[in-house]
């Protein structure tokens, strides 16, 4: 079973996480932390004890914006031993998921935590330790009501976006952020997956981190051998691999 160490600056966000992951069966014991200096700590002093000792940490559920020595900081830090724990974030703010996977994180936790969400992520940190046998990790949400529609998630409800709405996509890890008019959401779906889906409703991909519907693309600029895309005020580059198709199919779509 995982031996987890949760780290919050605020006493109960911190609570709670630790009642959710008590409760795993996966979870053997979970102890908290105020910050991210005394995580270090304890974290040190479990290297020190070997991963058999009595301090061992298997995996850490990581706040990321604390003050003094944030979780970002502390992840970075972890890179470096020769033997880190694995580490989940568990985060009130989306703008950090790119930074996140960046320094391997496992998941990706959105606060309020759900549940079912924080055994998901118990799920693959248990599978990378090989506590459990893996298994494929269900994306959230987990059920969409038509395919003109995709779930998301605000505040720990889910909500249904139409997918007409959404101008482009962008990659953020193993994660898609999708924008529309009124403001953006981060799925776990990743844009590859969403680009085969959506290929027939006109969307097209424009960059290894982009994919646009090709109904939102205000302008196509050209500008000393660059090209860009205009999506309402937002400008987005165009790989030089993926220009030709574009003009094909803004062209095709101009004169069909």
């Amino acid at each position: 079973m995982l031996r987890a160490l949760a780290v919050d600056d605020e006493r109960p966000s911190l609570e709670e996480l630790l009642y959710l992951l008590n409760a795993d069966p996966r979870i053997g014991s979970a102890e908290g932390a105020g910050d991210a200096t005394e995580a270090l700590r304890r974290i040190n002093r479990a290297l020190e004890s070997g991963p058999d000792g009595p301090d061992a940490i298997d995996v850490v559920f990581l706040d990321i914006q604390m003050p003094g020595l944030d979780g970002l900081d502390l992840a970075r830090l972890l890179s470096g031993f020769a033997r880190p724990p694995l580490v989940v974030f568990v985060t009130a703010h989306e703008d950090f998921a790119v930074q996140a996977f960046d320094l391997k994180a496992v998941d990706y936790v959105l606060k309020p935590v759900r549940r079912e969400r924080l055994a998901e992520a118990v799920r693959r940190a248990a599978a990378q330790r090989g506590a459990t046998p893996p298994e494929p990790a269900p994306r959230i949400p987990v059920h969409e009501p038509d395919p003109d529609h995709i779930a998301v998630e605000l505040g720990g409800v889910t909500r249904f976006v139409a997918v007409d709405d959404i101008t482009h996509v962008e990659a953020q890890g193993d994660y898609a952020r999708l924008h529309t008019d009124r403001g953006s959401h981060l799925v776990r779906i990743p844009l590859s997956t969403l680009e085969e889906r959506w290929r027939s409703r006109g969307f097209v991909r424009i960059h290894r981190r982009h994919l646009v519907a090709l109904r939102h693309i205000g302008e196509l600029r050209l500008d000393a051998g660059t090209v860009s895309v205009l999506i309402g005020s937002e400008e987005l580059q165009v790989s030089r691999r993926h220009a030709r198709e574009l003009r094909d199919l803004l062209m095709r779509r101009t004169t069909g």
